[in-house]
């Protein structure tokens, strides 16, 4: 499974809203960070806002942060607000082999999906924590 870069921005910023849920941080922090434009991920995070992953801030010491539960929120959750994760099925006059490839396919998408919805934002945020010692 491949994720779209809007998907990928969206698991960037929670993780770093939900690492320091205390503070508002500023869009263009983010986008800096990551290197994309603000008004970019501004399209992004009212998304998260509009599923109440997120909350927005505005005026001075404005900005986003996290407003979901870390411990349950997962990265499927996040995932799914952006991209269509079903299966398409085989079109009607596809080869046999097609059809035992997207079957394959079809079990590789489902155990990335069972995979995504395992892991919390709280996991996540151990398994970063973990990295940067690395």
């Amino acid at each position: 499974m491949k994720l779209q870069v809007n998907t990928m921005l969206a698991l960037y910023s929670v993780l770093e809203f939900a690492g320091q849920p205390q503070r508002h941080i500023p869009a263009a922090e983010i986008a800096e960070r990551y290197g994309v434009s603000a008004h970019h991920l501004a399209k992004v995070l009212a998304e998260l806002a509009r599923a109440g992953v997120v909350e927005s801030v505005r005026g001075v010491g404005g900005g986003y942060r996290f407003a979901a539960n870390a411990r349950r929120l997962t990265l499927m959750d996040v995932i799914q607000l952006f991209e269509d994760i079903a299966s398409p099925p085989p079109a009607p006059d596809a080869m046999p082999v097609d059809k035992a490839i997207g079957v394959v396919l079809t079990e590789v998408d489902q155990i990335a999906k069972a995979t995504f919805s395992s892991i919390t934002v709280a996991t996540m945020l151990r398994m970063v924590e973990k990295h940067r010692d690395t």
